[in-house]
């Protein structure tokens, strides 16, 4: 039984209590209060000899209980009224703060004002408050989300009708405005795609989980990773041996580890070295992907793996500032963790636990 289960059976059994004693005290004040008057009537001859007492008034004159019957009348009457505003006065303050929270106003809270209460009513007031909490979070990342979505997609498609504008001026150079043309709608494109994966992954669609060979699929975005690094002069390496199987699904966990790994790319300096590792932690895979670049403050290590971050907040460059997200959202939701760090001789290491 809750906290709230036994106020309520105190307070109705201590003012029943309170109405049993009342009406038994007064009895008992009735009853002895009679005797001295019986025992003083006098003693009446009878027609056949003997003596008998007569019967006291009380004896004599049975009345309604009045007063104790209005007694218990007004405790009950004041418990109920204190009972009620016990109860009611927290379910008031919910009913105004959700009819606040339903016309847009998440920053109301009401746990200050349950005073000391410490039962279901002070606990329901704390979760109000942590849910309007996590929905003001989720408010102003949706509309974050929504300015840097803008804001990204504003850059292609005005190039896209300079590219345009510049074809009709300069018919000579049409092929040219028509590759440019061509590159702009495949960013635009690839754009799209980790939008609606990023969409996918936050309302739970992770896909079909099967057994991954995470030795292969480490192998294979390593290979992938050699030939794009070899332009830049960026070597790869893996240190991992027989890696046990994962439950996921095999396209979205390439695409989290590919994305952690091309990230560490970008970052490394030309003559640089990513360095992919796997061991076995207890009943847990950890992988580590290091680079030689040059790291994230401290105060930003969180921040990586929110949607369009860029380090110094920037939101130019290669890529949206998408992969980092969508990797902590398909490796949460394979009920594993990421999370980054500085190396202690310089550059980013970015470590995936997963449930072997």
């Amino acid at each position: 039984m809750g906290r709230l289960f036994w106020k309520f059976f105190l307070f109705i059994w201590l003012a029943q209590l309170v109405g049993i004693v009342g009406v038994g005290t007064y009895f008992w004040l009735e009853s002895h209060q009679a005797e001295p008057q019986r025992a003083e009537a006098p003693l009446v001859a009878q027609p056949y000899g003997g003596e008998h007492r007569p019967p006291s008034i009380h004896q004599r004159d049975p009345r309604l209980p009045i007063v104790p019957l209005f007694s218990a009348l007004i405790v009950s009457l004041i418990s109920a009224l204190v009972l009620a505003w016990y109860f009611a006065k927290p379910i008031r303050q919910l009913r105004r703060a959700f009819d606040t929270a339903a016309g847009g106003d998440l920053e109301v809270r009401i746990g200050d004002g349950m005073g000391g209460r410490r039962d279901e009513l002070a606990d329901l007031g704390r979760d109000f408050d942590h849910m309007t909490e996590r929905l003001s979070l989720l408010v102003d990342g949706q509309k974050r989300l929504l300015h840097d979505v803008s804001h990204e997609m504003r850059s292609p498609l005005a190039r896209l009708q300079a590219a345009i504008g510049l074809a009709r001026q300069q018919p000579e150079h049409f092929n040219e405005t028509l590759a440019r043309i061509e590159r702009e709608g495949e960013r635009l494109d690839a754009l799209i795609d980790e939008l609606l994966t990023l969409s996918r992954l936050q309302a739970g669609v992770a896909g079909e989980a099967e057994d991954v060979d995470m030795q292969e699929l480490l192998e294979g975005i390593v290979e992938d990773a050699c030939f794009e690094g070899a332009a830049r002069q960026v070597g790869v390496e893996l240190a991992a041996a027989g890696l046990p199987a994962v439950r996921a699904n095999p396209a979205l966990l390439h695409r989290a580890i590919e994305n952690v790994v091309r990230n560490a790319l970008h970052h490394s300096p030309a003559g640089g070295t990513v360095r992919v590792a796997g061991e076995i932690k207890g009943h847990r895979l950890r992988l580590s992907i290091a680079d030689q670049g040059p790291g994230v403050q401290a105060e930003a290590l969180d921040k990586i793996f929110q949607p369009f971050y860029r380090g110094g907040g920037k939101t130019s460059g290669d890529g949206y500032g998408l992969g980092l997200a969508i990797a902590e959202r398909v490796i949460a939701a394979v009920d594993g963790q990421i999370r980054a760090k500085n190396a202690a001789g310089g550059g980013l290491v970015v470590e995936i636990d997963l449930v072997a």
